[in-house]
């Protein structure tokens, strides 16, 4: 039988400091630091592997876990993804919200880049202090476009499977009416 998906019960990441990643998440991000795990023993595998597993509560029923792994080597990054493409994206309410999150995240000391358009949402993208890419998006598409990319996303999938290049059948998308 097919799992039915309720909705992503967490996702986890690994980060340097567990203290450090609950302070910033909670005093930059807003989340509420919520449970902690810690073994000296991997329940699933049984290694000896001493972890600390925190969960911070992003809202809607979505929770951000990180891992401390003392023993094991430093974090490092896939050198062959490049830095934008594994991020973590949360929604804001709207525009407004999108704009004051960049001021509270440009007054902690964060680096912001954008707001980035992107047809149907609005985004500002930025690193936690584990070197974690994270966006802010808000949505700013209507009924009609969401429905039109819901059409799209099948032909778009097979033309860019056959030709490894950007379908351009929703041109729209990459006009941003702000800069026209």
């Amino acid at each position: 039988m097919i799992p039915q998906i309720k909705r992503i019960h967490h996702v986890a990441y690994r980060c340097r400091d567990a203290k450090e990643t609950v302070d910033w998440y909670e005093r930059v991000m807003g989340m509420r630091y919520t449970t902690a795990f810690a073994e000296d023993k991997v329940p699933s595998t049984g290694e000896d592997d001493p972890y600390m597993h925190v969960f911070l509560d992003c809202g809607g029923g979505n929770v951000l876990a990180f891992f401390e792994l003392p023993n094991q080597p430093e974090m490092g990054k896939d050198p062959n993804t490049p830095a934008w493409v594994q991020h973590i994206a949360f929604e804001v309410e709207d525009e407004a919200a999108l704009q004051a999150a960049k001021a509270h995240l440009e007054a902690e000391g964060v680096d912001v880049l954008g707001p980035t358009y992107h047809g149907i949402f609005r985004s500002i993208y930025f690193f936690d202090p584990n070197g974690h890419r994270l966006e802010l998006a808000c949505n700013i598409g209507t009924a009609e476009q969401y429905a039109e990319l819901a059409d799209l996303a099948p032909v778009m999938l097979e033309e860019w499977s056959q030709t490894k290049r950007a379908p351009r059948h929703a041109e729209w998308l990459h006009k941003d009416p702000a800069t026209a």
